[in-house]
């Protein structure tokens, strides 16, 4: 199951996800205990209390993913990433509107601190764009101490302030980008994507197939379509170029798609903040500050 679902759709169709559903997409969401491998200090935080505490206040999972387990024993208590929206008001959304979502990542067996980010999502876009500012910081919560009170507390500071990054279509769509300005934000988000620990890239794939726009109405120089092309490229994949084998005989490239919670996070988390970057050296606030 992805976090990209039909359920989570914005044409009027979008519901929450049941609980027996949930089950099957993420059943780690249901751990109310610790996995075995962790001391006595560990403290569980039960995603699935959570959920039902937001649904009191309107809030509803509309998208899950689990990771896989490699060890059959952590399949209940695993690392899981969940979509969380009001569905409850009654704004209509056209083609290109972006909407504020919250993303919950969690983890009982030790590979994820419980991290509640703040989510953007455009219309008719495979792009959910996951933002780090300081106005909606992720909140993270080790799993030590008073973990209730803590989540609670973070949920709420990041729902206050989520809507701090809903400026970023308007101020960034006024900012034009010259040939060079858009070649170093490609050749930035090409080692983000393709580099290895040294920033080395040894892939066919240019910088330049990053900007290359997947429909229409993406096309054109300012900094919001630059950022939104370049992150569809780097996380759907489909990119093809032409290159060498070890052996010198010519070879084939497709790129795939970023499926895996963590680097999906951090890849998006780089592009946000090289994009509000950006936005600082042409003059405009940064949305980070």
């Amino acid at each position: 199951m992805t976090i990209y679902t039909n359920t989570a759709r914005f044409d009027g169709t979008a519901r929450a996800l049941t609980e027996d559903e949930l089950r099957s997409f993420a059943p780690s969401v249901f751990a109310i205990d610790k996995h075995e491998s962790r001391s006595d200090r560990f403290r569980p935080i039960p995603t699935i209390e959570i959920i039902r505490g937001l649904a009191k206040e309107g809030f509803s999972v509309v998208g899950a993913q689990q990771s896989n387990a490699r060890d059959a024993s952590r399949v209940n208590h695993t690392k899981h990433m969940l979509r969380i929206r009001k569905l409850d008001d009654d704004r209509v959304n056209s083609v290109g509107d972006v909407v504020s979502e919250m993303i919950l990542k969690n983890a009982n067996d030790g590979t994820s601190v419980y991290d509640l980010m703040a989510g953007l999502f455009r219309v008719r876009c495979a792009n959910s764009l996951v933002v780090q500012v300081s106005t909606i910081d992720s909140v993270k919560v080790r799993h030590s101490g008073d973990v209730m009170t803590k989540v609670i507390e973070g949920t709420y500071s990041v729902i206050n302030g989520a809507c701090a990054a809903l400026e970023a279509p308007a101020l960034w769509g006024r900012i034009e980008l010259d040939r060079d300005e858009r070649r170093i934000f490609a050749e930035a988000a090409h080692v983000m994507r393709f580099g290895d620990e040294d920033g080395e890239v040894h892939t066919p794939i240019q910088p330049h197939q990053l900007l290359s726009a997947r429909r229409v109405d993406d096309m054109g120089h300012d900094l919001w379509k630059t950022f939104n092309v370049a992150q569809e490229n780097v996380i759907r994949g489909g990119l093809q170029g032409v290159g060498r084998d070890a052996n010198n005989r010519t070879r084939r490239v497709t790129t795939r798609s970023v499926n895996g919670i963590d680097q999906t996070v951090k890849l998006n988390k780089a592009l946000w903040l090289l994009a509000d970057k950006m936005a600082e050296l042409k003059g405009e606030k940064s949305l980070a500050a």
